[in-house]
């Protein structure tokens, strides 16, 4: 599902009438997360005119996005997380005055010309602190998506935090999860933040037996078994490896 900016703010008002803004309330930060294709050998335009867009952010009173680079995987070139807050803070009609006026038509016009696809969702993730401070040290990136079977949402975003305590135990750093609002068909994805592929490769050199503890005391059958019950959750996974854009 794909939603052009016209259509958000009546999309948003919908969803804070639906319970959007008591998840805000209980603490967890939202976030519009948009996947960009480019449209044919426009990719390197579309980033210097989103970074021309972006330039008085702040006079509108919204965040800088966090955003990377296909390396490989999925088909999208751009992931775009916007950090959001709550949609009634977010779309308040000054906040969107503001937003609107600091952007071009001639500018919006060149972007929309710029971009063959374009897929959003909202989701709840960490707090923006968080994200920041895991960002600012990272510039290579893990992104996997997930769509859940139906009635295994629950289940899907506890087999992803078993991982990370899987993860934690084995001194690699755990994944950032977000969990799926409204938008888009991806019900829950999570990111990995590394220094370099380096980095990212680490988990090769780690010995089969402390794999096979760290993956039990997750609460996992055994290390191998960690995919195949993944796979019972899910009804479609992708993965990307993603570069920072600078």
């Amino acid at each position: 599902m794909s939603f052009r900016r016209a259509g958000r703010l009546g999309l948003a008002l919908m969803l804070a009438a639906g319970g959007g803004e008591a998840r805000a309330a209980e603490g967890e930060f939202l976030y519009r997360a948009s996947l960009v294709q480019a449209a044919p050998g426009k990719l390197l335009e579309l980033i210097e005119l989103y970074k021309a867009s972006w330039a008085e952010g702040p006079a509108a009173g919204d965040e800088a996005p966090l955003w990377m680079r296909h390396s490989q995987g999925d088909r999208w070139d751009l992931l775009l997380l916007f950090p959001m807050g709550s949609f009634s803070g977010y779309y308040a009609p000054e906040r969107v005055a503001r937003r609107k006026a600091r952007t071009s038509a001639a500018l919006a016009a060149k972007i929309r010309d710029a971009v063959a696809r374009e897929e959003d969702v909202f989701v709840y993730g960490p707090s923006l602190e968080e994200v920041r401070a895991r960002s600012a040290k990272a510039a290579f990136f893990h992104v996997e998506m997930f769509q859940a079977l139906a009635g295994r949402q629950g289940d899907l975003r506890r087999e992803r935090e078993m991982e990370n305590a899987y993860l934690k135990a084995l001194g690699r750093p755990a994944n950032l999860v977000f969990v799926r609002d409204s938008g888009a068909g991806w019900d829950l994805f999570t990111i990995g933040f590394y220094r370099d592929v380096k980095h990212y490769a680490e988990s090769a050199d780690i010995p089969e037996t402390a794999q096979e503890a760290a993956a039990k005391a997750a609460g996992f059958e055994d290390a191998r078994h960690i995919g195949p019950y993944l796979r019972t959750l899910i009804s479609s996974h992708h993965d990307t490896l993603a570069v920072a854009i600078k």
